[in-house]
């Protein structure tokens, strides 16, 4: 019997390349579904004023890019972050789920801390909170942060052991715009910049330009998957430093004031550079565009702009907690109109994993919601009835348009925010039966919380006072007659 080699061989090689090519076109069909899920690119400004950007109404400041954005983006005009500081802040944002049911409360890390509770570089995100890099990450994401951390200090909390493949930045949470060298000595290990982990280096040039061109490109090298960008900028969080050329744009300003308008400049070019790198690529389709600020404005330091709002950062006026806010996604939601309800960025955890795939009954644990089907007006209402914050003594409850405020040197104030945003007119005399119900809603809410981790030392609470008083509205209380 004679055996024909040749196809033997044929159908051989014939089964095998089919497998394959089976193979291949499997590949490619997940490559390409992989690819429908939106890119995410996150910018995140530090201790930026709310009325320090044009599309704020800024008639000083120029911000041409970011406010060309303002333009194909959907503003929220009442965007909350659920702390007035940039840690906690941050820490909400990661998790989707307030700070302060794991013990990260309103307190920076590391700080001027108590002797008791964690200290240094024992304070950090706890290890047992997942992010939303973690989450994306595991959805086929490529994750990136660029800039700031102020998540912990010591290796345990490093970003790439919290869902980051890649981070290029510093530990800490403020460092000098300009190289560390022997002219511009470091103040701290922790503001050292960092490739990777313990890759230490320095920048060339201005730190805010640096870190467009380093999240640039990643977007080049990642722009045939999925990608999560957080841009996390120490702009305009001081020290207080800007480039001559910046500041020549504004002869008509003093002081820090002028400083601050020349570093706002140089951020909102960086955001531009951004954007125009996704349109370079053809992805702007494809990527949702987020910007906002951490806090509010720390007016004392950095001759911010807060206004309207009364208060600024560090306290839970709106000046401190209320911030600018855009998201972009162009061919998929609507451009140049305004969203009036509140939100807060404990939602981004969850709009972000909706749009990547991650199934709804995962996510029933974070106190953010998806924000998009509200965006889209697939559902009507408040994305949020009730909000909270909270500082060891200090307390709020926003439900739907009363704000109560609980002091420790003062009685409670009742706001009526749909109507008066400065925070000027207190209504608690007004309506005691609403102070009591709403005092008594904010405890039951703090019942579930842990106990915070660390504390400030207790006279830094005098100067948040201090602050708030300086930098608020004048007081009417409204009496019951």
């Amino acid at each position: 019997m004679k055996i024909n080699v040749h196809k033997v061989f044929d159908n051989e090689w014939s089964s095998q390349s089919g497998k394959f090519l089976l193979l291949a076109f499997l590949l490619i069909g997940q490559c390409l579904i992989a690819q429908k899920k939106p890119n995410i690119v996150f910018i995140l400004s530090d201790d930026a004023g709310y009325a320090d950007f044009g599309f704020q109404g800024s008639k000083e400041f120029k911000t041409p890019r970011l406010d060309a954005l303002s333009k194909e983006s959907i503003q929220c005009t009442q965007a909350y972050v659920s702390a007035a500081v940039c840690g906690p802040s941050r820490a909400g944002f990661l998790t989707g789920v307030y700070q302060q049911r794991f013990g990260f409360e309103e307190n920076n890390v590391p700080g001027y801390m108590s002797a008791s509770g964690a200290t240094g570089d024992d304070m950090g995100l706890p290890l047992n909170q997942r992010t939303i890099a973690n989450e994306l990450h595991e959805q086929g994401y490529a994750t990136a942060i660029f800039g700031k951390w102020h998540m912990g200090n010591a290796d345990r909390f490093h970003p790439t052991k919290r869902g980051f493949d890649e981070f290029y930045g510093f530990r800490g949470g403020a460092r000098s715009f300009m190289p560390y060298n022997e002219n511009n000595p470091i103040d701290k290990d922790e503001n050292r910049l960092e490739r990777g982990f313990g890759n230490f280096l320095e920048h060339d040039g201005y730190l805010t330009d640096d870190l467009a061109d380093k999240t640039n490109q990643f977007i080049v090298q990642h722009k045939d998957r999925p990608f999560f960008v957080y841009l996390s900028f120490n702009a305009v969080h001081t020290p207080m430093q800007a480039n001559k050329t910046d500041l020549d744009q504004f002869p008509d300003l003093r002081g820090k004031r002028k400083t601050l308008a020349a570093m706002t400049l140089a951020m909102d070019r960086a955001c531009g550079r951004v954007v125009d790198q996704l349109e370079k690529l053809n992805l702007l389709e494809n990527t949702i565009i987020v910007f906002t600020n951490d806090n509010g404005g720390p007016s004392d330091s950095n001759s911010s702009l807060n206004k309207p709002l009364s208060g600024t950062k560090a306290n839970h006026l709106e000046g401190g907690i209320r911030v600018p806010f855009l998201i972009s996604w162009k061919g998929n939601l609507q451009k140049n109109i305004t969203f009036d309800h509140p939100i807060s960025l404990l939602d981004m955890y969850p709009t972000f994993s909706a749009v990547a795939g991650v199934e709804q009954h995962k996510l029933k644990h974070l106190d953010g919601v998806d924000l998009l089907p509200f965006f889209k007006n697939e559902k009507e209402g408040r994305p949020h009835k009730v909000l909270y914050w909270k500082k060891e003594n200090r307390g709020v409850i926003r439900e739907f348009d009363w704000k109560l405020i609980r002091y420790p040197d003062r009685p409670a104030e009742l706001y009526d925010i749909s109507k008066d945003i400065a925070e000027q007119y207190d209504l608690a005399l007004q309506y005691p039966d609403k102070v009591k119900a709403m005092y008594k809603k904010l405890f039951q809410w703090e019942l579930g919380l842990e106990r915070p981790k660390w504390q400030l030392q207790r006279k830094f609470e005098g100067k948040a006072a201090q602050r708030m008083d300086q930098y608020s509205a004048k007081k009417i209380t409204i009496n019951k007659e």
